[in-house]
């Protein structure tokens, strides 16, 4: 991929373009809580810029911005170029535009990056103008279908989601008036036109999706206090697919083929969001029920589902695909949001630091459309997917399986990163999730630092450091909120090397509230142990902390360019992976059970580089011995169906024992994750 084009003058008449567009100064932007009747929430997000990646997060930030991050307007030029409808051009009228700049803009102000800050801005002036007098905004005008775009259900509700979303973190960084203006007229257009023409009008994406609508018409009513908002939330709901019917009394969760992979991550918030309005409980805890329901069933061990694109029971060589990872996030983080439930936080963890980072290449210049649990080969060939796209749904491409997934991912790292810390109802602060950081915010007016050093989730150590700007004030009283996952067996807390008690506001979350000094130290140790999991038809799944280990398998990358008839359809360039490392192996049983676990599986730490989510990058790794299984074999270019648990052994099944090295699944492009055991 060809390096990053900074023209700087260029972005800098962009954006004073943008500024010099008659907007009057506006204040800072603020965090923004519930207000009556809503339910009172424990947590706001915090405006984005507050939030700095630091270490290997802020190099990961750097690898998808010098990515397609920042260049996907010359990289898919057919769709996100300057011909789109969204920017006034004929060109693709639905999602795929929008869906970039939902991760740019954010990836923008977070970084600080001028350049991808103009691309942004020029998105979202566009949007801002296309606004009628109705309230209604964006593409109206349907036309002939051309290759490769989505010209046709112009107005259609749901991609008018993704750009609400857009609108409000360009709120979140820069306090806009123009954005709540712009998004009172729409949601009174809405509340007018929804009983006549309702969501599912043109498709059905706007029914399935609806909580992204009702979620930011929450937000709006919290900012404006605009009671028919209200009204339009309960007809949002009303026109919503029943997510909570489908996770508590429905079947669909028991049911092959019966939800799009990605709808239900996207749904999956809904009941939440809604229970905000409703107070009623069975909405609050639906999605529990659903967790429950998907662990026995669709569930993968990453915390995610097999859906390619269809759900499907949990078989590790069905695929996943990568929008269903960065909407379930997004939904998670909102989810814990709103309720201050750690099952939420410490699930975003999971999906993040295994799901993520290996559907991306380590330098951010391609996408896998689908993973797979156990992947042993990334080649052109087909597979048992519900929803196959000309063999090409697991090569690393531009446009390989399908485009919507080259748009869709951008959200996920700066979204993270934005969710790393949120403002607590008490007036103080909360470490939601851990990652290298800075946060740089106001509390009680007084100007406060707090860094963030850890190499987690490699670690389990994380240190926090304060600091006061303000020459004149160097101490405040806060409350300091910290999360303390599922998976850690008990903790160590000192403050300024005393190990000190703290407050326990919530089942997982401890409050340190005291008069903070410049200086002062945090230092949170967890208890990580190695531990056995078992996931479909009893596969054994290696896991510590909140990371899931998989077999190392050499690497063997080859980089295909397309000619003009796969250009087409598959972008320039994409990638096959193979290896020549043995994967067909079990684990043994004598080793999966009580002290046996620690004794047979050893653990060996290595320095921490800001690059560890790849196969030679890997901080950590866990030894252990296995036993090599002769007679499985590859099927359908895949590892082949295999009893994962057997009662008693053919004869001749297994072979030599073997010593193998896991490491954790999120470095991995090629692995073995749910063993067979023998």
């Amino acid at each position: 991929m060809k390096l990053r084009t900074f023209i700087t003058a260029i972005a800098m008449m962009c954006a004073l373009t943008v500024s010099a567009a008659g907007k009057k100064k506006t204040p800072a932007p603020q965090p923004v809580f519930n207000r009556a009747p809503l339910v009172e929430t424990p947590y706001a997000q915090l405006p984005i810029g507050e939030i700095k990646p630091e270490g290997w997060l802020g190099e990961q930030m750097q690898i998808m911005l010098n990515g397609m991050t920042g260049d996907l307007d010359q990289l898919y030029e057919l769709v996100c170029g300057d011909n789109n409808a969204w920017l006034g051009g004929e060109g693709d009228a639905w999602e795929r535009g929008p869906y970039w700049i939902d991760g740019a803009l954010p990836m923008a102000y977070i970084m600080g990056d001028e350049a991808l800050k103009a691309k942004s801005l020029k998105w979202v002036e566009a949007i801002l103008a296309s606004q009628k007098e109705s309230g209604s905004f964006g593409p109206d005008t349907d036309r002939p279908y051309m290759y490769g775009m989505q010209r046709g259900n112009a107005l259609d509700w749901w991609p008018r989601m993704v750009a609400l979303k857009i609108l409000q973190q360009y709120y979140m960084a820069t306090a806009d008036e123009r954005v709540v203006e712009f998004m009172t007229n729409y949601f009174h257009y809405q509340l007018k036109e929804l009983p006549k023409t309702p969501l599912g009008n043109w498709t059905f994406w706007a029914t399935e999706r609806a909580g992204d609508n009702l979620l930011i018409v929450h937000w709006l009513y919290n900012i404006t206090g605009d009671e028919k908002l209200l009204q339009l939330g309960e007809i949002l709901h009303q026109q919503s697919a029943d997510w909570t019917g489908r996770f508590t009394t429905n079947d669909h969760l028991f049911r092959q083929n019966s939800i799009h992979c990605v709808n239900l991550g996207q749904g999956f918030k809904e009941p939440v969001i809604w229970w905000q309005q409703s107070k009623e409980d069975k909405f609050l805890n639906a999605p529990q029920e659903a967790l429950r329901r998907i662990r026995q069933t669709i569930g993968f061990p990453t915390g995610l589902w097999a859906g390619d694109e269809l759900i499907h029971f949990g078989d590790p060589t069905r695929g996943s695909e990568l929008c269903t990872a960065t909407e379930m996030m997004y939904s998670l983080e909102e989810m814990y949001r709103i309720t201050g439930d750690n099952t939420y936080a410490d699930l975003l963890e999971r999906i993040t630091y295994n799901a993520l980072p290996t559907q991306i290449t380590d330098k951010g210049d391609a996408r896998q459309y689908y993973q797979q649990i156990n992947q042993v080969e990334v080649t052109r060939k087909p597979r048992n997917f519900s929803t196959p796209h000309n063999s090409t749904d697991i090569l690393f491409g531009v446009l390989s399986g399908y485009p919507c997934c080259t748009c869709n991912l951008h959200q996920g790292w700066p979204k993270f990163v934005q969710n790393l810390w949120l403002k607590s109802a008490e007036g103080g602060v909360a470490a939601m999730v851990y990652a290298p950081s800075t946060l740089s915010t106001t509390v009680n007016d007084v100007a406060v630092v707090i860094n963030e050093q850890t190499c987690y989730p490699f670690e389990e150590q994380v240190a926090f450091s304060f600091s006061f700007p303000d020459k004149k004030q160097k101490s405040a009283a806060f409350p300091f909120d910290l999360r303390v996952p599922a998976w850690s067996k008990g903790y160590t807390l000192t403050v300024n090397g005393a190990e000190v008690k703290a407050e326990s506001p919530r089942k997982g979350t401890i409050r340190l509230n005291r008069e903070w000094a410049d200086g002062d130290q945090v230092v949170i140790t967890f208890n990580a142990e190695v531990a056995i999991s078992r996931w479909y038809d009893y596969s054994a799944v290696v896991e510590r902390g909140p990371l899931v280990y998989a077999l190392r398998m050499e690497e063997r990358w080859m980089r295909h360019e397309c000619n003009e008839d796969d250009a087409r359809w598959l972008g320039p360039y994409y990638y096959e992976v193979t290896s020549p490392t043995p994967w067909n192996v079990a684990l043994r049983d004598k080793d999966l059970h009580g002290e046996a676990v620690a004794q047979n599986f050893i653990v060996e730490k290595g320095e921490c580089s800001n690059t560890p989510w790849t196969l030679n990058g890997a901080p950590i790794k866990i030894k252990a011995k296995a036993n090599m299984l002769p007679n499985w074999h590859m099927h359908r270019n895949s590892a082949g169906p295999i009893n994962y648990l057997t009662q008693q052994e053919p004869a001749g099944e297994v072979g030599a024992e073997v010593d193998i090295t896991l490491i954790p699944y999120g470095c991995t492009t090629l692995r073995m994750t749910e063993f067979p055991v023998r």
